[in-house]
């Protein structure tokens, strides 16, 4: 069967499937014997609105009315790149991560066959994981990181106990190496702490994720009991980064790339702000939190700048005991997308001032056409082979207590994937 990407184009459906799209992938895993110790990748994603993902989660709505409407809107809706109607009442925003055609797989995922009694998340999100050697992946969903800034904040509740609610039914109970940071619908302090009730103690919950495109003051006094639960139980907060393009600032920008390049730290950044000199640190020195899919080149601007801000005007921080810079290294961050300097002593300076060896841990961001393999950080010439192995999966498995983690991803055939 061939598809039609355009009058001189083709692909033939074993093209772009995973294991041949990944084939690559999966060479680097075998050279690099990545089947010798654990790896750990802390943010992976798939497509909540698939056809056949999209119609179980709005199963999972309780509202009788909104689930009629995203029902509706999934029936008579256009279709999206990957075939599936979706889910009708998600946010609409303006993107270009395709490239125009560049990056197939958004494309055409949704052609992709599967054939085992698995759930179809299930077998290719393995598939993947098993072509980079990753163990264990903490699975986000992709649509929903917009949900931030819906009009509506009960359409945030409903949707995101929906889909927390089939996420755990469907894919983490069922399958050991899928974990995840369940979605808090923070527009609602109430309902975030339901969720971690509901949640919390659910097989294959490790921790759960605010999407940090959106405009909440992250010290205020309504959800500190979320913060107070969070470290009660042991679980990781963690803020996704996104971008906006419909923000006042965002929207003087005429290119993606404009948008994408600062969108996925501005968010993070200004909720790390407020975070460290409200004193959140101090109030709650147990709550482990985590900076995902903002890269690391923030990461020293921010040391450097609010260190030297604290400096001159102390007593606008009074509930700080030490530098913001020390509570940064405090934090965890995850690697997607490492920027990657022509001079690797930039980045060799950027892992030494966060703590990277005990702070960082490996993301692939994978499928997203601008992920990681685990070779990123694997053949960084400054770190040493502990240094690596507790990015890649050490750091992770500590932080997220997962002691019983083994190697489970198999690689095999060696000769035909060296050719």
């Amino acid at each position: 069967m061939d598809l039609i990407l355009s009058d001189d184009r083709r692909m033939s459906v074993e093209e772009f499937k995973t294991t041949e799209l990944l084939r690559r992938a999966r060479q680097q895993a075998i050279l690099r014997g990545y089947d010798r110790f654990p790896i750990i990748d802390v943010d992976s994603h798939h497509y909540e609105t698939d056809a056949i993902s999209a119609a179980q989660i709005m199963d999972y709505i309780r509202d009788p009315v909104l689930k009629h409407l995203a029902q509706s809107a999934a029936q008579v809706g256009s279709k999206n790149a990957n075939g599936a109607r979706g889910l009708g009442i998600l946010p609409s925003g303006v993107a270009y991560q395709d490239m125009g055609g560049r990056v197939t797989r958004y494309v055409l995922r949704g052609h992709e066959q599967t054939g085992t009694s698995e759930h179809r998340d299930i077998e290719l999100t393995k598939r993947w994981m098993d072509a980079m050697g990753i163990d264990i992946t903490i699975l986000f969903p992709t649509m929903m990181l917009d949900l931030g800034f819906h009009p509506q904040v009960q359409v945030e509740v409903e949707l995101s106990r929906a889909y927390n609610g089939w996420l755990a039914d469907c894919l983490l109970a069922k399958e050991p190496r899928l974990r995840s940071m369940l979605y808090l619908p923070f527009n609602d302090p109430d309902a975030c702490v339901r969720t971690i009730e509901e949640f919390g103690d659910r097989k294959g919950v490790i921790g759960f994720m605010v999407t940090s495109a959106r405009n909440k003051p992250v010290h205020d006094n309504v959800y500190m009991r979320i913060y107070a639960m969070l470290q009660e139980r042991g679980l990781p907060l963690s803020f996704h980064g996104n971008y906006n393009w419909g923000d006042v600032s965002f929207s003087t920008m005429n290119r993606f790339i404009s948008v994408h390049s600062l969108g996925f730290v501005f968010y993070n950044m200004v909720h790390m702000v407020n975070w460290i000199m409200n004193g959140i640190p101090e109030r709650f020195p147990k709550l482990k939190v985590m900076w995902i899919e903002s890269g690391l080149a923030w990461l020293p601007f921010m040391i450097q700048r609010l260190d030297n801000e604290y400096k001159m005007r102390t007593s606008e921080a009074p509930a700080l005991k030490k530098l913001p810079g020390d509570y940064i290294r405090e934090m965890f961050f995850s690697s997607q997308p490492m920027e990657k300097p022509d001079d690797l002593r930039d980045l060799e300076t950027t892992f030494r001032m966060i703590k990277a060896e005990t702070q960082l841990m490996y993301s692939s961001d994978y499928p997203h056409w601008d992920f990681d393999l685990p070779s990123v950080i694997y053949d960084l010439k400054f770190l040493s082979e502990d240094a690596k192995r507790n990015i890649l999966g050490g750091n992770a498995i500590r932080i997220f207590n997962l002691g019983d983690v083994k190697k489970m991803a198999k690689i095999s055939d060696v000769a035909e994937a060296a050719e």
